[in-house]
């Protein structure tokens, strides 16, 4: 959008405008035309100010408003995404003082904070059109698995510990572990997505995913026990299935083997069962896929069909070694 059209637009059909100044030391490499300007244009200070007067400006920005009027007026109402978000965060910090910035003092302000944080969501779940419930009755609902939900993401985080060598003890994954704070997320969002809140599960799923680069559809079923270790790029699909004691690593995608719009609604995502590990890189496409309880699956490996339960998955790589009494003597290359 030219600047003479974007001043306007920021102030009506004629009337000045502030618009940043361009950077000084950007100069084209390519002699270019003087725009034609639809007004006259001073500098001043750092600002360029613009003052329209011309009529056929002032007709074509009308129109251009017009359309945008149509368009804001057609999108949904807005939801509060981040105050939600923070909102999940001040519940996970409650379940897990490790992850507060000041632990609660005492039961008395456990169950104060609890109370206020209900009341907080009821308010928030209250500006989200078509609930399937009343939002106070969500929120309590939700409020009352949050026992459960700590449970389950303790057995997350002693999965974790007991699957990754580096890790020194349960307080330190659930404070730093990018794995552990997705699954948390992921749980949380799943709970509002079971209840069918629109919308709301993908903006909090969506947050997990820019804090970790770990990208797991509201949808997903993950079972019990479950570990990401390292995690940036795994990507979980909406019909995914997921047993108990699976562990994934950095890059795994379970994904759907075709994306065509038809399939909406079925089951296009793979089936992973009890005490599967998964290594870093490896895709495993389709709805019909089952990867059968403690398999293992190397990594890199590329999967679109199904495997029985023990099965050791590899890629072979293609590799040539060769060696010398003096390595230095090999140390040429050709690329």
């Amino acid at each position: 959008m030219p600047l003479c059209l974007a001043a306007a637009l920021a102030n009506g059909r004629a009337g000045p405008a502030v618009v940043p100044r361009p950077a000084q030391n950007l100069r084209p490499t390519q002699p270019v035309k003087k725009p034609k300007l639809l007004g006259r244009c001073t500098v001043s200070g750092l600002f360029l100010s613009f003052t329209y007067d011309s009529a056929v400006s002032a007709a074509a920005l009308e129109t251009f408003a017009e359309q945008l009027a149509r368009a804001h007026a057609a999108v949904p109402a807005a939801l509060p995404g981040p105050a939600f978000c923070a909102l999940a965060e001040q519940v996970l910090a409650v379940l897990f003082p490790e992850r507060a910035t000041r632990p609660l003092a005492g039961t008395d302000a456990i169950a104060a904070t609890l109370y206020h944080l209900q009341a907080e969501q009821a308010e928030l779940l209250a500006q989200v059109p078509g609930l399937p419930t009343p939002p106070a009755t969500l929120a309590a609902d939700l409020f009352n698995g949050l026992p459960n939900l700590r449970a389950a993401l303790l057995r997350d985080a002693e999965a974790t510990l007991a699957a990754d060598p580096a890790a020194q003890n349960v307080t330190e994954i659930l404070s730093t572990y990018p794995g552990f704070y997705a699954t948390a997320l992921h749980r949380l969002a799943h709970a509002l997505h079971q209840r069918g809140v629109p919308r709301l599960p993908r903006l909090l799923s969506e947050y997990a995913h820019q804090r970790t680069g770990i990208d797991i559809h509201p949808g997903a079923r993950i079972g019990p026990a479950f570990c990401i270790d390292h995690g940036t790029g795994i990507v979980i699909g909406e019909t995914a299935e997921i047993g108990a004691h699976v562990q994934l690593y950095q890059g795994v995608t379970l994904g759907a083997l075709s994306v065509t719009k038809t399939l909406q609604g079925l089951k296009r995502h793979p089936t992973i069962e009890d005490h599967v590990v998964i290594y870093a890189n490896a895709t495993i496409l389709g709805g019909s896929t089952v990867i059968g309880t403690r398999s293992i699956i190397g990594g890199n490996v590329w999967l679109t069909e199904s495997v029985p339960s023990h099965s050791r998955v590899y890629h072979r790589a293609q590799l040539h070694m060769a060696r010398q009494d003096d390595p230095a003597g090999e140390l040429m290359f050709s690329i």
